[in-house]
């Protein structure tokens, strides 16, 4: 790490909306920082695109982010951290610069809250074929069995925000009915999309009340926390004057009605084009 980099902003990158519920939590968390967010709304969604495609938008993306002072970027979405992150993070990074992602937060805890050591993935089709999670649930946790759901009426539902719509309990109810088919023996379902949270009162009415729901924000927020208390040489170049900002690929003014939606308080938006 170089330690005369100039300290900026920590960079948030989602392809559309549902990092901002991420970042939402990681800000109420640890506030001191700056951030900046950048939504690739021009090009979502993500789920259902080739690994090369999710891999190219995401560089462009991340290395936007470093042009504007970012030396730590977090990849807010799963599909990004799925397809791109390891590579990004084993061929791409200049000097000084780290990029993390959404899964292996929630994977190193994952077995604090089974008992059966049966897990239940819903996720965007492009998350579940990635097969990311039974990876790194079983790096940590081999004795674990990790059943998986694609949900793909899930991100749209939420961005149009028909999140109370019959049509929204109609998929939840399908979706959820399908995954626990699999084994009737899951306690714990990770939500494995950052647009899935919005859905809960939903997802919540046709889960059985044995089984955990579990939602990646503060997951990702106390991980991001925990990682900069460990490497002070990368919290140090992290600046601190509570400033946000926000970046679409697409219509600023559309992206601010619905960023409401996922970060719970207005917010201004600037296009930028990657």
């Amino acid at each position: 790490m170089d330690n005369l980099a100039t300290p900026g902003p920590i960079g948030i990158f989602d392809s559309g909306y549902g990092g901002l519920s991420v970042f939402k939590e990681i800000q109420q968390l640890l506030p001191q920082y700056d951030y900046i967010y950048l939504g690739d709304n021009a090009r979502v969604p993500y789920g259902t695109r080739s690994f090369e495609t999710v891999y190219n938008y995401t560089k462009q993306c991340v290395f936007k982010l470093f042009d504007l002072g970012c030396n730590l970027v977090i990849l807010a979405c799963n599909t990004a951290s799925a397809k791109a992150l390891r590579t990004i993070q084993q061929h791409d990074l200049p000097p000084g610069k780290k990029v993390l992602g959404v899964i292996r937060p929630t994977t190193e805890i994952v077995h604090n809250f089974t008992k059966t050591n049966k897990i239940g993935i819903l996720a965007t089709t492009g998350t579940v074929k990635s097969e990311s999670y039974k990876i790194e649930i079983h790096k940590f946790n081999p004795e674990i069995e990790v059943f998986q759901h694609d949900c793909p009426f899930w991100v749209p539902l939420v961005e149009n925000n028909e999140i109370n719509t019959e049509g929204a309990h109609y998929f939840v109810e399908k979706d959820l009915r399908e995954l626990l088919q699999q084994s009737d023996k899951i306690d714990t379902i990770v939500l494995a999309c950052t647009h899935y949270p919005l859905l809960l009162p939903v997802i919540q009415k046709y889960t059985p009340s044995n089984v955990k729901i579990i939602s990646q924000g503060p997951i990702v927020a106390n991980s991001l926390k925990e990682y900069l208390d460990r490497h002070r040489e990368i919290e140090t170049i992290c600046s601190q004057n509570g400033q946000l900002a926000f970046y679409t690929t697409d219509d600023p003014r559309d992206f601010e009605n619905k960023a409401k939606i996922f970060f719970g308080q207005p917010i201004a938006a600037s296009h930028i084009s990657v």
